[in-house]
């Protein structure tokens, strides 16, 4: 019995060195390490490598590399000024193929006569001004019961654009008062919404 508490006791005393043995051990190697770290970082390191390095850093020469260009996917809105009446249009288009990659000041050369309000990869505003009108002016009345469109041209005489198949007996009456009068319209936008609300 006696054996057996001495061979326990003798175990757990090698056990227990082993374990207080390895921590202090490591700590001392952790420190020993840092050390050593810390000489390297303080020692300063001179030769030709580290004086060519900075000579060829000092002369690096930067270039431009973030110039926009044309995307194919991107869209042209194009508007234009009408002085004589003093009206604006849009034109929506897709890019055509010879703008894809073009710079602003490319675009500025092939559209010298616009001014570029906004240039993105995605998206180009050119605007333009024309001494002129638009030609887009019209007038609604009735005739012969039928809803009719005519054309307002720059000396303001009508010419008839288009005699619809809507009868303005099934209008309200405030639309007939007001077609008897007529009803002026710019823009063909504005007319085909006032016509499809007729019908």
């Amino acid at each position: 019995m006696n054996k057996i508490i001495v061979t326990l006791i003798t175990i757990i005393v090698i056990i227990s060195a082993i374990v207080t043995g390895v921590l202090l051990y490591k700590p001392k190697e952790k420190v020993e390490n840092q050390n050593i770290i810390e000489e390297i970082a303080e020692e300063e390191i001179l030769d030709e490598c580290t004086d060519e390095y900075e000579y060829e850093q000092n002369e690096v020469v930067k270039t431009n590399t973030s110039e926009e260009k044309i995307s194919p996917n991107a869209a042209i809105i194009l508007k234009k000024y009408y002085q004589q009446c003093g009206h604006t249009s849009s034109e929506y288009k897709t890019v055509p193929e010879e703008l894809v990659n073009k710079t602003k000041s490319e675009l500025e050369e092939l559209y010298k006569d616009w001014e570029i309000q906004k240039f993105t990869d995605t998206e180009i505003i050119l605007e333009k001004e024309e001494n002129e009108s638009c030609g887009e002016h019209y007038i609604v009345r009735d005739k012969e019961g039928k809803v009719a469109i005519y054309e307002i041209d720059d000396n303001q005489i009508e010419k008839e654009y288009e005699v619809t198949d809507i009868s303005t007996d099934y209008l309200t009456e405030t639309d007939k008062n007001n077609i008897q009068k007529g009803i002026y319209v710019n823009g063909k936008q504005n007319l085909n919404q006032l016509i499809e609300d007729f019908e």
